[in-house]
């Protein structure tokens, strides 16, 4: 198995983002250059589904119904100039990657999907191969998802979503998800978008990454809004780590108040914002609760604008940041 990912190494091994204008991502509809990315939500969800690996499946919903119920938040987000979204739903929890491309053809705006596995939650999440795979094992069904396409859809990941639980150590199954996905990302330059929270469990997963010999330019701390202790965005940022506050629709003023430190700090070319919105819930009436994508552009903008934030600096979290963090070469 080892000699196959180094072969995979060899054909997929991407240069380091650069931003030099030649790169590209890879949407659900194919490759695109990464200039025309535009306004982007870098962690945003259309449908999630919570009943578990063992259970979920393209039988749980109807495409058609999630289509006509998701199309008017689409739209309502393009309207604000929004042009793409990094849907973060990984497998076995819900990732649909037709879904998402026929919403991508009848609303213009562009998809990234992911590969990938979710650990938090306790595994609940996982694939029962995960247990006995080793990480060189799930990380080659991760790049023949990125070679190949994700099953039989042609549709191929545009980055590597993981998930872990809580705590300065990993338990074994969480180190094992983050040597797949470094291991992944070695062979396709895919950006590690990692479901985290505290700093401690950011730092645990670093030290893997560092004694891989991952540049963490290439790793995302999802959920950094939920670090208490603002002073490790200035560690995070010295360390080339993307510092992603992706709950907007859920606390607008804590997102205000950790975008006003970072500016103070100079840390903004290293921060993502989206609002974690959505999502359709197989099995709930009409779905269920949909947040929208929207708080973003009513709500945050015009208070940042307010504390003295200027168009540069919003241009650079929805925009150029996004453009850099999930560029290929």
């Amino acid at each position: 198995m080892r000699n196959l990912i180094l072969i995979l190494l060899i054909l997929f091994a991407c240069q380091p983002k650069k931003d030099n204008g030649k790169e590209h991502i890879r949407t659900v509809s194919g490759e695109t250059p990464a200039s025309e990315m535009g306004v982007s939500l870098i962690h945003e969800h259309v449908l999630v589904d919570f009943i578990g690996a063992d259970s979920t499946g393209y039988h749980r919903w109807n495409r058609a119904e999630v289509v006509a119920r998701v199309m008017p938040f689409l739209e309502a987000a393009k309207a604000r100039g929004v042009k793409t979204i990094v849907e973060c739903t990984p497998a076995y929890l819900g990732r649909d990657p037709l879904l998402l491309k026929e919403l991508s053809e009848k609303s213009g705006i562009q998809f990234l999907t992911n590969t990938g596995y979710y650990g938090a939650v306790g595994g609940k999440y996982l694939p029962k191969i995960v247990e006995e795979a080793t990480s060189d094992e799930l990380a080659a069904i991760w790049i023949g998802e990125a070679k190949d396409g994700i099953e039989n859809t042609g549709i191929k990941p545009g980055f590597i979503k993981i998930s872990v639980n809580e705590g300065s150590t990993l338990n074994a199954l969480d180190e094992k998800l983050v040597r797949a996905a470094a291991l992944t990302h070695q062979a396709t330059g895919l950006l590690i978008v990692s479901h985290t929270g505290p700093w401690a469990t950011a730092k645990a997963q670093i030290e893997i990454l560092k004694s891989m010999n991952v540049d963490l330019g290439h790793f995302v701390w999802v959920h950094a809004q939920n670090e208490k202790d603002f002073s490790s965005y200035d560690t995070a940022h010295d360390l080339g780590v993307w510092i992603s506050l992706d709950g907007i629709a859920w606390d607008v003023p804590g997102h205000l108040e950790r975008l006003r430190y970072c500016k103070e700090k100079g840390l903004l070319d290293g921060v993502l914002v989206s609002h974690d919105a959505g999502w359709y819930s197989p099995g709930e009436p009409n779905g269920g609760d949909f947040k929208g994508y929207t708080a973003l552009f009513d709500e945050l903008i015009p208070q940042l604008k307010s504390a003295g934030f200027t168009e540069s600096d919003i241009d650079l979290l929805l925009v150029k940041n996004p453009r850099v963090a999930f560029s290929l070469e």
